[in-house]
């Protein structure tokens, strides 16, 4: 047992020498905010890529930079454009808590974001990641960074079968990387240890040109493909939309989803929420009763069926158009606008899916 100890202990001391040198010696990872010591920028780069691929989020955070160059631009800009730069994106919780934290940062902190782990934890949408992330890049703190790519390293190097999504997993995987932080250089350690997840250690990972592999536990006991684990199953709930497109004198018919519910605050047509597809005939009776009424319409088009896989849904659907000779009366929340400006709303995915395919 002694003999163990003393083996997980050198294996401890020996990590982050083992890893900075690969850093130095192979790391080739290419990325803009790599080496940013701006905390907006590295704020900004971390809520994209909070359950985004890196390959998706770097046109993103791109774009974000180039229209809001810093805080102040981002918190006074229109919340219809924010979603707009950031539509396609998904997980729009996130765009939510981005605007809420620019105008915080803008107004009440005077452009300045929290110099302590501690004060950047405070600020909305920012979990212990993200704090960890921004406080050791920009501040230099003593906080380690545990991702996705840090669980997956550690769990193999280490050989934890702990799950990642446990209570008691999370406990140990943070104890462990605090431990294997480099104190002197925790922002080059947490850079470097992410990078080394995402270009070696990946889910099926290249094992020969890992300098860990006389050290892995995985590696040594043929685990690598079983680690990190998962004790959380993830539920899919299946959802089917019928989407209304109502159109007079080259107008269409939209509102702007309000509901603790998925696509807050995006644009859509009128929806008509069903545990399954519904057929022509019903779908022109709803629309009858909630919106069209008594007035003449023809129906332009019936789309094929969409769909749009989410993290816990299944989204399917279509859109039916009619084309109204009178305006009907809607309720306040409904919104009117032209076709040719249809591009200036952010829409969720599902949505664009179909105004990609069929000219409204």
């Amino acid at each position: 047992m002694r003999l163990v100890k003393d083996q997980q202990k050198s294996k401890i001391q020996s990590f982050s020498a083992i890893l900075l040198k690969w850093n130095g010696q192979k790391n080739s990872r290419q990325m803009p905010w790599k080496g940013e010591k701006d905390p907006y920028k590295i704020w900004l780069s971390e809520i994209i890529l909070q359950q985004t691929r890196v390959e998706q989020g770097l046109k993103y955070y791109n774009r974000f930079i180039h229209a809001f160059p810093d805080v102040h631009e981002l918190a006074n800009a229109s919340e219809q454009s924010i979603y707009k730069h950031w539509e396609g994106l998904g997980y729009y919780s996130r765009c939510k808590n981005l605007i809420a934290t620019a105008r915080n940062v803008s107004k009440n902190l005077k452009g300045k974001f929290p110099g302590t782990y501690d004060e950047i934890k405070k600020l909305k949408g920012i979990g212990p990641y993200t704090a960890a992330a921004i406080a050791s890049f920009a501040f230099n703190e003593q906080h380690a960074v545990v991702d996705g790519n840090v669980f997956r390293v550690l769990s193999r190097v280490f050989g934890i079968d702990e799950p990642i999504d446990s209570t008691g997993g999370k406990k140990i995987f943070n104890r462990l990387a605090t431990k294997l932080l480099d104190k002197k250089n925790p922002a080059l350690y947490n850079q470097a240890i992410m990078d080394f997840g995402a270009v070696v250690c990946k889910p099926v990972p290249t094992c020969l040109q890992c300098p860990f592999k006389k050290k892995c536990k995985a590696f040594l006991d043929d685990k690598i493909l079983s680690l990190p684990v998962k004790g959380k199953k993830v539920s899919i709930k299946s959802r089917w939309f019928d989407y209304v497109l109502l159109e007079h004198q080259d107008k269409l018919a939209v509102r702007q989803r309000d509901e603790k519910d998925i696509w807050h605050n995006l644009f859509e047509f009128l929806l008509v929420e069903s545990g399954k597809g519904l057929d022509e005939k019903e779908i022109v009776k709803e629309a009858k009763r909630r919106w069209v009424g008594a007035n003449d319409y023809e129906i332009e088009y019936v789309s094929p069926i969409f769909k749009q896989q989410l993290s816990h849904q299944l989204i399917k659907g279509r859109f039916t158009k009619f084309k109204l000779s009178t305006k009907p009366q809607l309720t306040s929340d409904i919104l009117w606008i032209r076709k040719k400006e249809i591009e200036k709303y952010a829409f969720p995915m599902f949505i664009n899916q179909h105004l990609r395919k069929t000219r409204v």
